[in-house]
């Protein structure tokens, strides 16, 4: 798609009327903030789950391709390590339920984290375009909005919340942790694993210095994850 034809006069419009700081602030968190906001009207609109889906897809989508598309880049420096580190994670997100199974713990399943059961209706794990677009969506979309607000955004904005000021990947202890930590809230049941995926995107971003390799870290996590879920059958992972 040609950067013409992606923009719209309504896009047009909106950009005139922000600042540099602005577009760049709207950039990073947009496609974050909107799909969060749709997650949360799925819960409160009786409406078919495939078509919310389907919603929260092309809306993140149309976004990220509207604000995001000067931000991003998809050439990671350290390409090979990148697949290895999102494997790794992939490990560690499931290795305690293979090994342990914790998981009903009090710590892990309470009114505040949530229980790690999968909330999909029975016949729609059957349904292959929404099978498609679940893992498109998992693998494609969600590392790239998540990557824009945690390690784009979060991080440098905890250090100057001019955050345009802030090197990317730049170290700061108090911006490294909070941003790992909220990561980590942000996964409900799995928060221990997703502070350990926090904690490591968060240190693959200050040794490459590129969100492209943050990215393809975490595209290949949740790209294997959904492999996983569908060759096995553990649904709780798609919560």
């Amino acid at each position: 798609m040609s950067g013409r034809s992606a923009r719209g006069p309504f896009h047009i419009v909106m950009l005139k009327n922000l600042d540099s700081a602005q577009r760049a602030t709207l950039g990073y968190i947009a496609p974050f903030i909107a799909f969060v906001g749709i997650l949360a009207v799925e819960r409160v609109i009786p409406l078919p789950p495939q078509w919310l889906y389907g919603v929260r897809f092309f809306v993140v989508l149309a976004l990220i391709v509207s604000f995001s598309r000067p931000y991003l880049s998809f050439r990671p420096s350290y390409p090979w390590a990148s697949l290895a580190i999102g494997v790794a994670v992939f490990c560690i997100w499931v290795a305690p339920d293979l090994f342990f199974g914790y998981r009903h713990h009090w710590l892990f399943e309470n009114p505040i984290t949530g229980a790690a059961v999968s909330t999909l209706p029975p016949w729609l794990k059957g349904n292959v375009s929404f099978i498609v677009l679940r893992t498109v969506s998992s693998t494609l979309l969600v590392p790239v909005l998540e990557e824009l607000f945690w390690r784009g955004w979060m991080m440098r904005w905890l250090i100057d919340t001019h955050f345009l000021r802030v090197p990317l990947g730049k170290y700061a202890p108090r911006a490294f942790w909070i941003a790992a930590a909220l990561f980590a809230s942000e996964h409900g049941p799995y928060w221990e694993v997703g502070l350990a995926a926090g904690i490591i995107y968060n240190w693959w971003i200050v040794r490459t210095r590129n969100l492209a390799d943050c990215i393809l870290a975490h595209a290949v996590t949740n790209g294997v994850l959904s492999v996983y879920v569908l060759l096995t059958g553990q649904w709780q992972y798609w919560l």
